[in-house]
């Protein structure tokens, strides 16, 4: 299962190729990984605080003149740190555009370095703002976080432009089907996908749940996603009275994970740290109501009362809001019609080609 960023750089890359580009994506080495000949792996090792994330090691001077000879026009970089540095180098040796997507809020993710927290955040602002002061142009995914980019005193263009859904897809199908196939009974059911980590507040996703189910005697959670925090989940849903309906499926292929967001009657989101929150998109293009924690990024993809519930970062309160839709299924249908039609303009090839419209101003010169 791809975490967010990869998940965007595959969309893009797919969707480029699509539009009749040539996309190239240089990327660490990973176990598994297929070969493909619009990859470029690079050496790497694991993470030493995350071992699913892969630190490419430094680009020695072979792999640097191989990207030098292929004479790309635009060099995409997906983070600040290591190969976004390199590409910054060969971008300016070339004289070619550097764009840089700011995916992340690195401040929220300072516990995954053993160095105090306060000082790790702090540093990874600073750092994350310099390099995309150096960039031609900045890349949000919402308006939320262009504003931030702003106030953290960067100075470069910034342009709004989410990561696309496949619609085609991420479609609405037949929910009795979906559950036949993956052997889930008919019982009303929860969902989750995404990272089990400290950032995504699933601990705060099982403790509603324990409410529901209090409730709701047949309500049953599934969890989509690894991290580094799945076996403290496990250990916390292991205590709770409604252990039994929970349910953690671990990593599954992102050309799978459709069918659990049609097989699904609710969509539960809790985490406050998004830039984006794709996989809230990707369940409203399949049609599933969201209730959501309201934070910076989701509040933009969802609207209330419209394409789902948002709700505060309260146990009790969105407990309430998923029994309010377990309960009402004409809510639920209104909701699931507003989801698909909210996320019809978010589809990949539309902003695909919004990305690809900044690439040519910045290689004519006509984006200041």
């Amino acid at each position: 299962m791809l975490g967010g960023v990869s998940t965007a750089v595959e969309t893009l890359r797919i969707t480029l190729r699509a539009l009749g580009h040539q996309p190239l994506v240089i990327a660490p080495r990973m176990v598994g990984a297929a070969i493909d000949p619009e990859v470029i792996r690079v050496p790497a090792v694991p993470a030493p605080t995350y071992p699913d994330f892969s630190l490419p090691l430094p680009v020695g001077p072979a792999l640097v003149r191989r990207l030098e000879a292929l004479a790309l026009d635009v060099f995409h970089v997906q983070h600040p740190f290591l190969l976004g540095v390199t590409a910054r180098r060969v971008a300016r040796r070339q004289g070619r555009p550097l764009v840089f997507t700011y995916h992340t809020l690195y401040d929220k993710y300072a516990h995954y370095v053993p160095l105090p927290r306060p000082l790790v955040a702090s540093q990874a602002v600073a750092w994350s703002s310099r390099f995309a002061n150096t960039a031609d142009l900045v890349i949000a995914p919402s308006a939320g976080l262009a504003a931030r980019l702003l106030a953290q005193g960067i100075r470069r263009p910034i342009a709004v432009v989410p990561t696309g859904v496949d619609l085609e897809r991420f479609w609405p199908g037949d929910r009795a089907e979906a559950r036949a196939a993956l052997g889930l009974p008919p019982d009303p059911l929860l969902l989750y996908v995404g990272r089990l980590d400290r950032e995504k507040n699933v601990g705060f996703v099982l403790e509603a749940f324990e409410r529901i189910a209090a409730v709701h005697r047949d309500v049953r959670l599934l969890l989509v996603g690894r991290g580094a925090s799945e076996p403290a989940l496990r250990a916390r849903a292991a205590r709770l009275a409604a252990r039994a309906r929970i349910c953690f499926l671990g990593g599954v292929a992102h050309d799978r994970v459709v069918r659990y967001y049609q097989a699904a009657d609710v969509f539960v989101f809790a985490s406050t740290t998004e830039t984006q929150g794709l996989a809230v998109l990707e369940a409203m293009a399949v049609g599933l109501p969201v209730v959501a924690v309201r934070a910076s990024g989701i509040e933009e993809a969802v609207v209330d009362g419209v394409s789902g519930l948002l709700v505060a970062e309260d146990g009790e309160v969105f407990a309430d809001a998923v029994l309010q839709l377990l309960d009402d299924p004409d809510l639920r249908a209104k909701l699931a019609t507003g989801a698909r039609e909210a996320a019809v303009p978010s589809a990949a090839l539309t902003l695909g080609a919004r990305l690809t419209t900044l690439y040519r101003r910045l290689l004519d010169g006509s984006l200041a």
